[in-house]
C-alpha cells in the first residue's frame, strides 16, 4: 500500500506585539502579548535525518532554532506587521527543512493561521456550545437514540488567499460570521432546528458550511467536535470523521546511535487519531458509527496501550512514522475506510501517514 509521510513538529514562544494596520480601536493595536505555538510538517526526503527514525528530533531542533528568535522578543522589531500570517510567513523563510507541506502559527487557544504548500493562508477559529441532540434513526438501544447532550466545538477554517480585502480575514470578521449560528445552536436541541432532525457529527458539519457559505466565500473547511476524542470534517464536497485515542506505551529507538536518550527504554503518552473516508449513509447520516470504530480499533489498541513498543513483532523500529504506518496496516485490515493515521509522541511532534488514495482529501490540519 503506497503511503505518503509528513514529520510534524511544534515548537512554542512567548512575545509581545501590536499590529497598527488594524482599524483605529481595535484590541490588537495596543502592545500586548501571547503564547505562540509555531507547527510545521514536512515530507522529508531519506537520509535527511542524522539516523533513520531521527526526523523529528532534527526537525523539531530546526524550528526551535527559528522560534528562539523571537522568544521574549518584540515582534515588531522583527516582522513589521506581526499578524499571525505574517509571522508563519517570516518561520517559513527562516526554515532550510525540505518538502514542507504546513506551517502553522496559533496564538491563543481558539485561533491561528496555518500555510499550506502553495502557500496560501487559511485562517481559522475556534467556538463551543452546549446542546442537547438525539439521532433518530439508530438502532433500538444503541446509546445515541437517547436525548442526551455535548459541549461542541466548532472549528471554522478559511482561505485567506480567496478573498479581496486589504487586511484578508482576521478573527473578528469568522466572529461575526459565527455569531447568528452560536445564537441559533447554543443551549437548544438540535433536533428542532430546520435541516438537523438528524444531528450527527457530519450533518452537523454540512449543515453549518451550508450557513456560512454564503456570508464567507473563503470558507474552506468545517470542523465539527462531538466530544473531545472524535468528529467530522467537511469541505464542501467530502464528509471525513476522525476518532482519537491515548497510549501510555513504552519504547526504544533500534537506530539511535549509541550514547542517545533514544536508544534507551523510555515512554510516551502518544495521541493517535485514526480518520476514515466513506460514503454518507443517507438513512443514518454518518459514514461510520464511531462506536465501531472503537470497538474494531479495540483489540489494536490493546496491543499497543501499555506495552513495550519494540517488542512487538514485525515492526521495525518505533520512531511515529513507522509505528503509524504499522498502525494504519492494522486498522486497514479491520476497517478499510481508515486512510489517515496522525501520531504525536508530544504536543506537535509526531508523524502522519495516509493512504494514497487520500491524499486529495486529505484536508487541513486538526489545530492542536
Amino acid at each position: 500500500m503506497p503511503i505518503k509521510t509528513l514529520h510534524c513538529a511544534a515548537s512554542g514562544f512567548e512575545s509581545a506585539c501590536e499590529v497598527s494596520l488594524l482599524p483605529a480601536g481595535h484590541r490588537s493595536r495596543r502592545l500586548h502579548g501571547h503564547s505562540f505555538l509555531a507547527t510545521l510538517r514536512a515530507e522529508l526526503p531519506a537520509g535527511w535525518a542524522a539516523f533513520e527514525g531521527g526526523e523529528v528530533e532534527r526537525l523539531r531542533a530546526d524550528l526551535e532554532s527559528r522560534t528562539a528568535q523571537l522568544d521574549y522578543r518584540l515582534l515588531n522589531d522583527i516582522v513589521a506587521q506581526p499578524t499571525d500570517e505574517n509571522l508563519a510567513r517570516w518561520i517559513r523563510s527562516q526554515l532550510d527543512a525540505p518538502g514542507i507541506t504546513q506551517l502553522g502559527i496559533q496564538s491563543t487557544a481558539h485561533g491561528g493561521v496555518d500555510l499550506d504548500a502553495a502557500g496560501q493562508a487559511h485562517v481559522w477559529r475556534r467556538y463551543l456550545f452546549q446542546a442537547a441532540h438525539r439521532l433518530p434513526n439508530v438502532p433500538l438501544g444503541h446509546k445515541c437514540g437517547r436525548m442526551h447532550g455535548h459541549g461542541f466545538e466548532v472549528i471554522v477554517h478559511a482561505n485567506q488567499d480567496l478573498g479581496a480585502r486589504d487586511l484578508s480575514i482576521d478573527y473578528d470578521h469568522l466572529d461575526d460570521c459565527w455569531a447568528p449560528l452560536h445564537h441559533e445552536l447554543n443551549y437548544g436541541c438540535l433536533n428542532d432546528l430546520p435541516g438537523l432532525q438528524n444531528p450527527t457529527s457530519e450533518l452537523m458539519s454540512s449543515w453549518i458550511w451550508e450557513r456560512l457559505k454564503p456570508t464567507l466565500p473563503e470558507l474552506s473547511w468545517i470542523t465539527v467536535y462531538e466530544t473531545a476524542s472524535c468528529g467530522a470534517n467537511f469541505d464542501g464536497r467530502h464528509h471525513r470523521i476522525w476518532k482519537e485515542f491515548t497510549l501510555d506505551s513504552a519504547l526504544q529507538l533500534r537506530h539511535a546511535p549509541d550514547g542517545s536518550p533514544l536508544r534507551r527504554i523510555h515512554g510516551h503518552t502518544y495521541t493517535l487519531r485514526l480518520h476514515l473516508a466513506a460514503p454518507l449513509d443517507t438513512l443514518m447520516g454518518w459514514t461510520v458509527d464511531f462506536g465501531d470504530v472503537k470497538t474494531l480499533f479495540d483489540p489494536i489498541f490493546k496491543a499497543l496501550d501499555h506495552r513495550p513498543l519494540h517488542e512487538i513483532e514485525g515492526l521495525a523500529d518505533c520512531d511515529t512514522a513507522t509505528l503509524a504506518a504499522w498502525i494504519l496496516k492494522q486498522a486497514r485490515a479491520v476497517l478499510p475506510m481508515v486512510d489517515r493515521v496522525d501520531l504525536y509522541e508530544t504536543r506537535g511532534c509526531g508523524a502522519i501517514v495516509i493512504a494514497d488514495r487520500a491524499e486529495a482529501q486529505a484536508g487541513l490540519a486538526i489545530p492542536i
